[in-house]
């Protein structure tokens, strides 16, 4: 066997265990709950449902499979997929390992347009959730870009460190306009509700929100899988990518634009939830390397493979409630947080 086809062999074996990994996770998703249901009556439902096969079942327990924690299980791959790869696009272009879209405003502007659509009646019924959060994203992180510039850094300088600090204003801007529009235009039922889902709630995952989360996750890991080249040429500075031949400013607009895409699009379905984007571009990077090549659908896959977990997680650590997801994101990003921060002390 030659280099390369080790190589190839290595690889396809690598793919195959994280499909698995995956794989894994959804059924454990589906199967643990307050009800737990048996690996073999998930697969017969599934079965049932997506091959037409006649298994005999409970009407209950094929309800709860395919109407309740199949599409939640999706729906927390997806979401932990395209806020992880998010977090790598980010870290990438700015050349700072402490960015992600909680950090940098882009998840509390999501969620202020989310809000004021949802709540505030902003456009009077014209535009969707998904769209005020997507407006409120790009607000948010060109609001930050704005700031870190007249404080001295930017995007494309190498004092990215005011990006962050910028971002993190922002994000007390944005959370106190969601909680004015909160306090101003909900009633205590909605306000609860509300407050719950913005520190993460798959309980309202249902089918319509698979369909809209699948396609802008995958659409989120091919822009970057497409500038896979563009983003190792990054590793070196803006200036040295544009000397290689990238068009910085082209890959910028585009990449920053899905990020904003991908996580306004995912918080108008679960929530802000936090640390995902941070921690897991720095997990994949330790097992796979900095090559956004192979970094790419790594992140996406451990983004998934940890949601799907927090998840199950967030119905089963306290017996008889449901925490919100961010809690236990939360729970593992903040000692992530403070590992990435005494690592780089040293980095410029």
């Amino acid at each position: 066997m030659t280099a390369s086809q080790a190589i190839y062999v290595s690889r396809l074996g690598r793919g195959s265990l994280g499909f698995a990994a995956l794989v894994a996770a959804v059924l454990a998703g589906i199967c643990i709950g307050e009800t737990p249901i048996p690996v073999s009556i998930v697969l017969q439902t599934l079965a049932n449902k997506i091959f037409g096969s006649a298994y005999v079942l409970d009407p209950i327990d094929m309800g709860i499979i395919w109407n309740y924690r199949l599409p939640r299980a999706i729906i927390a791959a997806c979401c932990g997929s395209g806020l992880a790869i998010s977090g790598m696009a980010l870290q990438s272009l700015l050349r700072n390992a402490l960015a992600d879209p909680y950090l940098l405003g882009i998840s509390a502007g999501a969620s202020t347009g989310a809000v004021a659509v949802a709540v505030a009646g902003l456009g009077a019924g014209a535009i969707s959730m998904s769209l005020g959060a997507f407006v409120g994203a790009v607000a948010a992180f060109a609001l930050v870009a704005i700031l870190a510039r007249a404080a001295g850094g930017g995007v494309t300088s190498h004092g990215t460190g005011q990006i962050v600090l910028a971002g993190i204003a922002e994000s007390q801007l944005f959370n106190a306009l969601t909680s004015f529009i909160i306090t101003k235009s909900a009633n205590a039922e909605q306000a609860r509700g509300i407050m719950f889902w913005l520190l993460g709630n798959l309980s309202g995952a249902r089918w319509p929100d698979v369909w809209l989360a699948v396609p802008i996750a995958l659409v989120g890991l091919a822009a970057c899988i497409w500038y896979a080249r563009a983003l190792d040429a990054f590793a070196f500075g803006s200036e040295s990518a544009s000397s290689l031949g990238v068009p910085v400013r082209r890959v910028q607009v585009v990449l920053i634009g899905f990020t904003a895409l991908v996580t306004a699009v995912m918080v108008s379905i679960v929530g802000s939830i936090g640390f995902v984007g941070l921690v897991i571009p720095h997990a994949a990077r330790f097992l796979v390397g900095v090559r956004h090549g192979r970094l790419g659908p790594a992140t996406a896959l451990i983004g998934a493979v940890f949601l799907i977990t927090a998840d199950v997680l967030s119905r089963t650590i306290v017996p008889g409630q449901v925490l919100p997801i961010g809690v236990i994101t939360a729970l593992v990003g903040a000692p992530a947080f403070a590992v990435i921060l005494i690592r780089g002390r040293g980095a410029p």
